[in-house]
């Protein structure tokens, strides 16, 4: 038996239309397309800050040449260590310590003064700068390593040193030692 049109008419009617929105469906769908849109727009405000504070691009890239350090003279193990650092990269960094197992004690940045009067005297520094495409050179007469000699340092020996920078990590490098009268001595 068919049914009458009657009948068809009243179940057409009374049945919802599957493809018909809801507010569940609706809902779900709001819901179902937040998720990306979330984690998209988390992802682009990261690479926004990530630009802005200049770390997109070519990184630093250190090399640290020309290590030289003084031979004590004298009843005093203090002396000081010198190195050339090179940024070829395109971000700045910094040098934020120097380590040695070469060394008696404390090794620590510092940074030679005098006064108006001519007395010289060191600045203790936590930091040096190394710019992006350009070079720090440490020296007598500036920035250098301060720290205690080896009991057997001889002219000539090898010291072992580690560079801590800031953003490309730690570099090992071996500072030869010299005489501080040599014209070899600056780096």
């Amino acid at each position: 038996m068919t049914p009458t049109t009657d009948q068809q008419t009243t179940t057409r009617t009374t049945d919802p239309h599957p493809w018909r929105p809801t507010r569940r469906r609706l809902t779900d769908t709001l819901l179902t397309a937040l998720a990306p849109v979330a984690a998209c727009s988390v992802a682009l405000g990261a690479l926004t800050t990530w630009v802005a504070t200049g770390r997109a691009g070519d990184p630093a890239r250190i090399e640290v040449t020309a290590g030289r350090v003084f031979l004590p003279y004298g009843d005093t193990r203090d002396t000081a260590a010198f190195f050339r650092i090179t940024n070829s990269g395109d971000a700045d960094d910094r040098l934020v310590r120097v380590s040695s197992p070469g060394v008696g004690g404390e090794v620590t940045l510092g940074r030679h003064r005098t006064t108006g009067a001519g007395a010289a005297y060191r600045d203790p520094v936590d930091s040096a700068a190394v710019p992006a495409h350009g070079s720090l050179t440490m020296s007598p007469h500036g920035l250098d390593v301060i720290l205690r000699a080896g009991a057997r340092w001889e002219l000539g020996d090898p010291v072992p040193f580690t560079l801590h920078f800031r953003r490309s990590g730690p570099v090992r490098v071996e500072a030869i030692v010299v005489s501080p009268g040599d014209v070899r001595a600056s780096p």
